[in-house]
């Protein structure tokens, strides 16, 4: 049995200029996949990590911020436009891989729907990450098609490590479409609940013998139907091995 608690890490804050080598489309999101050496020495040691991607006015060139003792210090106190996304990074081909979650009225949506081979982009971190112990007997994870990318990355590395344990997922989402993006792992236990049914999602949890010992629970997805899962649901756990984080706010 696991003893051990999710340790938080901190990173060297850098900004990067990418350039896009790909781009395509994969149930529901366009997958573009970075390059370039300004990837070198980039890491992500947490399954959820987050990397935040500026978006200029059109036309207008992105200049990265002064990292300062006191902080970070815009050009002119003007930053532009940012979103986070999951970072998917292959360390053996130093590639950067985003899913973006294709909807109307996004900004990244927009830039990643137009976005072609040898076009660039600006990210910044990951600042810090959470480095959650694989080994936890029982695990559970909720989410929205927000929380795929996030969700994927610790499924693959569940099955790479050949963990054997109680796993499942809740998963919230659009259509039946959005079930391909993990098809490739067949052997998740995965609760579809399509059509974004939050009364169906909570049933689910209802229905849960919640363990007491040797766990961790994922709860992410539109802020305050995250938070209000968790209360509700993650009370009489160790709030230590729960973690409801929201990705998005309505």
């Amino acid at each position: 049995m696991t003893t051990s608690y999710p340790q938080r890490m901190r990173n060297d804050l850098r900004f990067r200029e990418i350039t896009v080598l790909s781009s395509s489309y994969v149930s529901g999101f366009q997958r573009i996949v970075f390059g370039g050496d300004a990837l070198a020495g980039f890491t992500s040691q947490g399954f959820d990590d987050h990397i935040k991607l500026f978006f200029p006015e059109p036309g207008q060139p992105f200049t990265p911020p002064e990292i300062t003792e006191s902080g970070i210090v815009w050009p002119g106190d003007t930053r532009p436009q940012s979103r986070d996304y999951t970072p998917l990074f292959d360390e053996q081909t130093q590639q950067l891989t985003i899913d973006f979650w294709v909807h109307d009225g996004g900004v990244a949506s927009a830039w990643a729907v137009a976005a072609r081979a040898g076009d660039t982009l600006c990210i910044g971190g990951p600042r810090g990450s959470l480095v959650v112990p694989l080994e936890y007997s029982w695990q559970l994870y909720v989410c929205d098609e927000s929380g795929l990318p996030a969700l994927r990355r610790r499924l693959e590395a569940l099955r790479d490590a050949g963990v054997q344990a109680q796993c499942r997922a809740i998963v919230s989402i659009t259509s039946d479409t959005c079930k391909e993006y993990l098809a490739h792992l067949p052997d998740a236990n995965i609760d579809w609940v399509v059509g974004h049914d939050a009364a169906v999602v909570e049933q689910h949890l209802q229905a849960i013998a919640w363990p007491t010992e040797d766990y961790f629970v994922w709860i992410t997805g539109e802020g305050k139907l995250a938070k209000s899962l968790a209360d509700r649901y993650t009370h009489q756990l160790d709030q230590q091995l729960v973690r409801a984080v929201a990705y998005w706010h309505a």
